[in-house]
């Protein structure tokens, strides 16, 4: 059992906080929901792991593209005729990841036992996702497992190739910097000191400039032990501040609203979203458990509190499109109108999707650009950089010129 800090609402209407305990987050809200309170949001209290326990966690990871795999092939073999336990033992054996395949035997002897998929997955929530397990579920009762295998396996696909071309997009400038910068530093360390011995010893006045870069010149030289140290606690504190609640939810209002980078964040979620929640509504999943599944993908806190406060809505009767068009400050106006437009002529999930395949495209065609605008800013920068350096090297040998 995993303790939960949350926040619920009553009947009456008040809202309250507390903490409790479930199997998982999914587990609670139905618990909740049961009681005649509804789950507004849930946060796992993260209590201390051993080691061992952490590097088993590290070690049985399965990668995403192999679970897209798995669900689309899944789908596939089941639409052909074969029998779910019959197409689990032929994946098994086509698997590479040795948890996987482990999981995937588990999953068959479950199945021939009598369990239904969505059960036996819902046993590994590090690998299937509520998602994937809600969508089968519905796939399930609906008589069409296949068509939700595929249609979930295209969702991952999606968020996958999206979050790639993101990624892909900050690699070559973050490269670019680390190195720009593990140049200056070892400069800094071996080449100036040599050169700044010369105007130390002719007892020259110094430009400002090249006073400060001989004292971080000095300093690094004199303190390189104490200079990683300070890196790396400076990183571990960064990297620990951002697992609370309080560092997620300030780097978070910090990417909003950096330039370029806080707009394809938006248009990212956005179509996140909008995805999901299409995809879960196609197969059947009801308006609600599809919102909070949704609040749970999603990364970015700001977006998590827009669907709880939807979903809150949504089960007093509201609209969803009324929550996304009073948020046009983070989600783009587009897509609370496509909601609405949605509602009212009873087409939702297909809206939903349309509004995803636009923000995917538009999302695609920005890191393009980002890439070829990328090259001429990382250019001015390390001319910058350069001129800096040459201007706090030069200008005091025109100075030690000039006084002879």
């Amino acid at each position: 059992m995993k303790k939960f800090k949350f926040r619920a609402i009553k009947k009456s209407g008040e809202i309250y906080k507390g903490i409790k305990e479930s199997n998982d987050k999914f587990s609670l809200y139905y618990e909740m929901k049961v009681d005649g309170d509804t789950l507004i949001s849930a946060n796992e209290v993260t209590e201390k792991r051993n080691y061992l326990e952490h590097l088993n966690s590290l070690f049985n990871r399965v990668p995403e593209h192999q679970k897209i795999i798995f669900a689309k092939n899944l789908g596939t073999m089941i639409e052909a005729g074969l029998s779910l336990a019959k197409s689990l033992s032929v994946l098994q054996k086509q698997i590479g990841n040795k948890y996987f395949k482990e999981v995937i035997s588990s999953l068959e002897t479950d199945i021939r036992k009598g369990k239904t998929l969505s059960e036996s997955s819902a046993l590994y929530p590090n690998i299937f996702h509520r998602l994937f397990v809600s969508m089968v579920k519905a796939g399930e009762e609906s008589g069409t497992l296949s068509d939700s295998l595929k249609t979930v396996g295209g969702q991952m696909d999606a968020a996958y190739k999206l979050k790639k071309k993101i990624r892909g997009a900050m690699i070559y400038p973050g490269i670019i910097i680390s190195v720009m910068i593990i140049i200056g530093v070892l400069m800094l360390i071996y080449v100036v000191p040599g050169i700044t011995a010369t105007f130390k010893d002719l007892h020259v006045e110094l430009p400002f400039f090249t006073r400060v870069l001989i004292a971080v010149s000095d300093f690094l030289k004199n303190n390189i032990l104490l200079t990683f140290f300070y890196i790396i606690v400076l990183s571990a504190g960064g990297y620990f501040i951002s697992l609370s609640e309080k560092g997620k939810k300030t780097f978070n209002f910090l990417i909003l609203r950096m330039p370029v980078i806080g707009e394809l964040v938006r248009e990212t979620n956005s179509a996140r979203i909008s995805r999901t929640l299409s995809s879960l509504l196609s197969s059947g999943v009801p308006f609600s458990e599809a919102i909070f599944i949704t609040s749970d993908i999603v990364q970015n806190h700001y977006f998590k509190e827009i669907l709880d406060e939807a979903r809150v809505k949504v089960e007093k009767g509201e609209t969803i499109s009324s929550v996304f068009i009073n948020h046009t400050d983070l989600c783009p106006v587009f897509v609370g109108e496509m909601m609405n437009v949605g509602e009212e002529t009873g087409r939702l999930p297909g809206m939903l999707m349309e509004v995803a395949e636009f923000y995917e495209n538009s999302v695609d065609q920005k890191t393009k650009d980002m890439s070829t605008i990328i090259e001429p800013v990382l250019m001015v920068i390390i001319g910058v950089a350069v001129g800096f350096f040459a201007l706090a090297m030069i200008k005091p040998i025109y100075s030690i010129m000039d006084s002879i």
